[in-house]
């Protein structure tokens, strides 16, 4: 298979990165772009796709990057579609859309059939105003997931949020470490995982469990938080001292990616960049490239919610885009003023509440 009759534009690796993104469709346009190793990836997997959950921040451009890199097959988007135009933007880009209410037995018995399967449904942000829909939507949801899509390969995306704290002068969790965390969002988590894995067990069902740290897009994530707060002159609390983070066209490549690496049963995956990243430093950064004054408030904890992504970079090897190129690219985007979600990542959180 030649693989550029799959996708008529340059590929990614073939690109130099961009000094900066003019605007959102351009950011877009890049986040869609497949690599050479994704089509070939994508090229092993038989089948149509399905995401579960398309309404996020991550969502949307994942659809359009499988699109993007399964010529000829059916990439289909669930999600309430609650967000106005959201429908209407994945069609123009030659993806179907389904509404459905995944807390609705019936709605998801009623789903198309399809070969893969990228879930992507949860309840973060407000889950402590209401626990009983947290563990509905994190493992309710699954439950029923996993059941009716027993036949597909299932791709769950899941959190570093799962482990415990670790020492940040250490290599970070491996998938070996028992999950431990602390919450009740990150315990449903927990929950989400331990689902998948039964019926997986139960049923045969391929899959992994897509446990991400920290994707970054210009419009929300961890260096998006730093930045507009050095931006805007308000204090930047390194008491959650470090992090990992990933480009999030990196993220989907990979979770995409995860379908050619399924395993029986389901078995977990770390995916996020393998540097463990200093706050301090990054506000210190952001400071210099905007010239102004970073504000640092509390002390850095001795640990902190990191990863070590060996098992990922072994299969996918290292992320596209390293780190001072995102870095760049933000600090670019927050000096214009460019758009944000408005949807802050929350990561100095030590308590598992959100």
């Amino acid at each position: 298979m030649n693989l550029h009759t799959a996708f008529s534009g340059p590929l990614l690796d073939e690109m130099p990165f961009p000094e900066a993104f003019e605007d959102e469709a351009a950011l877009e346009s890049y986040l869609a772009t497949p690599s050479r190793a994704l089509l070939r990836d994508m090229a092993t997997v038989d089948g149509d796709l399905m995401i579960l959950g398309v309404g996020g921040k991550m969502g949307p451009t994942l659809a359009r990057l499988a699109r993007n890199a399964m010529a000829g097959r059916r990439v289909i988007a669930v999600a309430r579609f609650s967000e106005p135009g959201m429908r209407e933007y994945l069609e123009s880009q030659g993806i179907e859309t389904v509404a459905c209410d995944l807390l609705d037995p019936a709605a998801v018995a009623a789903l198309p059939a399809c070969r893969n399967v990228v879930f992507m449904a949860g309840r973060k942000f407000g889950a402590d105003d209401n626990h009983a829909l947290t563990w509905a939507m994190n493992t309710h949801v699954p439950s029923m997931v996993a059941q009716v899509f027993s036949a597909s390969r299932i791709v769950a995306f899941s959190t570093a949020c799962v482990y415990p704290f670790v020492p940040v002068n250490g290599q970070g969790a491996d998938e070996q470490l028992p999950p431990d965390p602390p919450g009740e969002y990150a315990n449903s988590c927990v929950g989400r995982e331990r689902m998948f894995e039964y019926f997986s067990q139960q049923q045969g069902t391929p899959g992994r469990l897509f446990r991400l740290s920290y994707a970054i897009d210009l419009r929300y994530g961890v260096l998006a938080d730093v930045a507009n707060k050095v931006w805007q002159g308000k204090p930047v609390d390194v008491t959650m001292g470090h992090v990992n983070v990933i480009w999030q066209g990196d993220a989907n490549a990979q979770a995409l990616r995860c379908l050619a690496a399924a395993t029986v049963p389901t078995s977990p995956i770390n995916v996020s960049g393998p540097e463990t990243t200093s706050i301090r430093w990054l506000a210190e950064e952001f400071a210099r490239r905007f010239n102004k004054h970073a504000q640092i408030v509390g002390e850095e904890a001795p640990t902190a919610w990191l990863m070590n992504t060996g098992q990922a970079e072994r299969l996918f090897g290292y992320p596209q885009v390293p780190l001072q190129r995102q870095i760049g690219w933000v600090a670019d985007w927050v000096s214009r003023e460019q758009r944000s979600f408005g949807k802050p990542t929350k990561f100095e959180a030590r308590d598992g509440k959100y």
